[in-house]
């Protein structure tokens, strides 16, 4: 593939690059940037952050599963780019200095330019946007301070790049849907990539040929997010940062649920398209699209269909897409907000999900008139509990009610044990989730962020 992008101001321009060539490796081995580091290379430490710049603005990713050709015509900036061209410290790199953020300083490059991207967008939610930054010396007191001396300053100049960089066209880079419709018709067989988050793992532990390759990036017309009076619409190619925003308003549990949904660098390329087409039975998105009545939109060439997206998941592996098939958008309509999202797991930020319980219960006048509860971590594929809530719909709201819905966890789910919870546990926790739904709806407070001695 032939790809061009600035590298720390300056143009890049490659020709015959293999696609699934990461970032993180061009970067060390053949421009001998090695100030990006390589930890954990599945996007979990943090130490090969760098910053992208495109059209939507800045944005701190994780080079080690970020591949060269999701770079076309965007600016890239590591850490040799973050002082001025004479030599000039950034505000991140001065208060690192003065604060005593690094010891070992092998986290420190990822640190600095997830902090420098903050500085740069005005973000100063640090616990959120250093999550997926791990220390393992130094310890986060000091990087903190850092990153608030730091805000009080101005943002240099010169690392405001360039949004747009031309580049030249690709086939396996399609501009817009319809190309995509059209290069994967011809394609079928070959492998797609949004944001790598998921796929780019296939490369970096399972050392996978994904030849051939078609990259979404540039779809900017499956960027988009619809919100109207009567339904909510995400197209695939929507980032977890950016669907996040846009629902907190609408189901602020959904919105802290994706928050804790990995890291700012993951949730900055993984998609929503991506999370529901990688049919993962403990993606988090799924049950609380489920629990909203969502709608998958699919489009093969020029035709399209539209299925519930609880039906798109047919087995632990299988989803009813065709070849040549993919994920155009999900849709769901506008409703009053009874939508509750609980994630448990054993980190409480940037962890897989034991369980994930998602439930929109709907009462009228002391009586269930509606439920929809779906969950992820519980069975090969997320999963509505329909024993569940045959037991509440047309039963008075009540703990009695409660008590006898819980009782049909059995009927619903038989989860396995693993590495993350026994089946026990989990059929435990579900039951609990529910009766914490309750109380919850009932004014009290459920959640261990709210309890103070």
């Amino acid at each position: 593939m032939d790809i061009t992008f600035l590298l720390n101001g300056e143009t890049v321009a490659l020709s015959g690059v293999s696609p699934t060539t990461t970032l993180l490796d061009w970067l060390r081995e053949d421009r001998l940037l090695t100030g990006t580091k390589e930890g954990c290379n599945e996007g979990d430490c943090g130490a090969c952050t760098v910053m992208v710049t495109d059209a939507s603005g800045a944005k701190a990713l994780n080079a080690c599963i970020l591949f060269l050709p999701q770079l076309q015509g965007k600016s890239v900036r590591t850490v040799e780019g973050v002082s001025g061209p004479d030599g000039t410290l950034h505000p991140v790199q001065e208060a690192m200095v003065a604060h005593h953020g690094s010891q070992c300083g092998f986290c420190t490059p990822g640190f600095v330019m997830s902090m420098t991207t903050a500085h740069l967008n005005g973000a100063t939610n640090y616990d959120d946007q250093l999550a997926g930054n791990l220390c393992r010396c130094t310890g986060y007191a000091p990087i903190i301070r850092a990153a608030e001396a730091a805000a009080e300053q101005p943002v240099p100049q010169w690392v405001r790049d360039d949004p747009s960089v031309k580049a030249p066209s690709s086939p396996f880079i399609p501009e817009n849907a319809d190309d995509l419709a059209a290069i994967y018709a011809k394609h079928p067989e070959a492998t797609l990539v949004a944001g790598a988050t998921d796929v780019g793992l296939w490369v970096t532990k399972q050392l996978r040929d994904l030849d051939p390759v078609i990259f979404l990036n540039r779809c900017d017309d499956l960027k988009t997010i619809d919100i109207d009076p009567d339904a909510v619409r995400f197209g695939a190619m929507v980032d977890m940062n950016a669907m996040g925003a846009a629902i907190a308003d609408l189901h602020p549990s959904f919105g802290e649920m994706i928050r804790r949904y990995a890291s700012v660098q993951v949730r900055n390329a993984a998609t929503v398209g991506g999370n529901i087409a990688n049919g993962s039975p403990i993606g988090d998105n799924p049950p609380a699209l489920i629990a909203l009545g969502a709608t998958l939109h699919l489009r093969k060439g020029d035709g399209r269909r539209s299925l519930p997206l609880q039906d798109f998941f047919v087995a632990y592996g299988k989803q009813d897409r065709a070849p040549g098939e993919f994920v155009e958008a999900v849709s769901f309509p506008r409703q009053e907000d009874r939508l509750k999202c609980y994630k448990l797991s054993k980190r409480f930020d940037q962890d897989i999900s034991a369980v994930c319980g998602c439930f929109n219960i709907t009462v009228d006048n002391g009586v269930v008139s509606a439920a929809r509860i779906a969950f992820g971590g519980m069975a090969a594929v997320p999963k509505r509990a329909d024993a569940v809530e045959a037991a509440l719909v047309g039963h008075p709201w009540t703990e009695a009610t409660i008590a006898t819905a819980q009782a049909a966890f059995d009927a619903d789910f038989t989860p396995m044990s693993d590495m993350r919870a026994s089946a026990r546990y989990r059929l435990g926790s579900a039951r609990a989730l529910l009766a914490r739904y309750f109380a919850e709806d009932q004014g009290q407070t459920v959640s261990v962020l709210e309890v103070s001695a």
